[in-house]
């Protein structure tokens, strides 16, 4: 076998995404190009075990309960009270809704842990009510866009579960250290929408600040919501029950919020429900299943080897070599949806930081960050697509105003990058 043949999968790929294929469609695709044409030694039969016996693990069950759980959330009122609570705290603030955008993204992020699930719903509630009150309509995209890269971060975000499959680290450690790179990324980006509203003179949402006991009132309204995520995390702590159990917790807890509490949940909602939890959960696990394969025969190929190989010739220092990832991550997170990319990329990667003595939960925080961040920048940033197509942006309009909040968000990556103590102080603490 040609030395350059063992590429041509990978190279296949590429042009498939180029070509817009789906991108489970390509990896399949490219995998089955290379056991059909170039390595014809190993059974198509077994082959197609993999594809089975890849979502045969256990802990992927997480992913289906808490891609449900995002969508009871919508039905169950959780958003509105949520919403109604974000607005207490920040919207007498210049560029209120802005804020409140941000600050609702970083509140749901604990619960629905979906960043085009984030996008798509604050598109449709909270983005006509900013254009309503004067902020210009790409500059409501940009941070609609922008604060939906935080909700993956925060527990239970799926990518969160997924990295520590690949990467064979505990799912609770990763869960734990998302937390305070979520919240900077949210101060970041509070920051930033803070001096842009000034200059622009952006109106806050209400006048005068919320009195200590309306702020109490939407706060324990919104208390049923805020407890899901700190009491999966307990429940883990203790060991109460799986990341897999929690999943089916978190769905049992907004189902009963739903229906005693907030009384918005309804019998018939779960034929929307039902469907939107199985086509999101098919989008998911055939990305999962063909990056698996794929991974396949990159191991079959030695590649990863081969890339953390040629990584450490190029530099055996740990800061130089995190730079050099976080400049690949941010070129190929342009290019490939994020789930996608941390599939097919955390293999090759992985590796070579750990041969220079990088944390994996601290890289796994590197990864997700940037490929939320990723997310939000140009040319085929999904939560781009998400927002630009919802509220009809131009993207050129899009790319202008998402600019300013893109380097808060690069910002608080390089801190993450080189302060592993920050990232690692709540996991080392419990």
């Amino acid at each position: 076998m040609a030395a350059v043949d063992i590429y041509i999968p990978i190279i296949l790929l590429f042009v498939l995404f180029l070509l817009n294929i789906p991108i489970a469609f390509s990896l399949i695709a490219s995998s089955m190009f290379y056991f059909l044409f170039i390595n014809d030694s190993i059974p198509v039969s077994l082959v197609m075990q993999r594809f089975i016996s890849t979502v045969s693990s256990f802990p992927l069950l997480a992913i289906p309960f808490f891609i449900m759980v995002g969508s009871i959330m919508n039905y169950a009122g959780i958003s509105r009270n949520l919403l109604a609570f974000a607005d207490s705290l920040i919207g007498h603030k210049v560029g209120g809704l802005a804020h409140v955008n941000v600050l609702l993204s970083t509140l749901m992020g604990g619960i629905s842990g979906s960043a085009n699930a984030d996008a798509a719903m604050q598109s449709k509630i909270l983005a006509p009510e900013m254009t309503k009150r004067g902020y210009d309509l790409p500059f409501t995209a940009a941070v609609t866009a922008a604060s939906s890269s935080i909700s993956p971060v925060i527990p239970p975000g799926i990518n969160l579960i997924i990295f520590a499959l690949l990467a064979n680290v505990s799912v609770h450690s990763m869960f734990i250290a998302g937390y305070v790179p979520a919240f900077m990324m949210a101060a970041a980006l509070m920051i930033t929408i803070a001096f842009i509203s000034k200059k622009r003179k952006y109106k806050p949402s209400r006048e005068h600040p919320a009195s200590g006991k309306e702020r109490l009132g939407y706060f324990g309204k919104a208390i049923p919501a805020l407890l899901i995520p700190f009491g999966i995390i307990l429940g883990m702590r203790f060991g109460l029950f799986t990341p897999t159990e929690a999943g089916a917790i978190a769905v049992l807890l907004c189902t009963i919020i739903g229906f005693a509490i907030y009384r918005e949940l309804k019998i018939h909602h779960f034929a929307a429900i039902l469907r939107e939890t199985i086509q999101g959960t098919s989008s998911v696990m055939f990305i999962i299943i063909g990056a698996m394969v794929f991974g396949y025969y990159m191991t079959l190929e030695q590649i990863p080897q081969d890339v953390a190989s040629m990584l450490i010739s190029l530099t055996d220092d740990k800061a130089v070599l995190l730079l050099i990832i976080n400049i690949l991550l941010i070129v190929v997170g342009m290019f490939i949806e994020g789930g996608a990319a941390m599939i097919i990329l955390t293999p090759l990667l992985l590796p070579a930081v750990l041969n220079l003595g990088v944390n994996p939960v601290h890289f796994g925080i590197i990864i997700i960050v940037n490929i939320m961040i990723g997310g939000v920048t140009p040319p085929f940033g999904s939560m781009m697509f998400t927002v630009c197509s919802i509220l009809r942006v131009r993207m050129v309009d899009f790319v202008r105003e998402v600019a300013p909040l893109l380097a808060a968000l690069l910002t608080v990556l390089m801190i993450l990058t080189y302060w592993e103590g920050l990232v690692m102080f709540l996991p080392n603490l419990f």
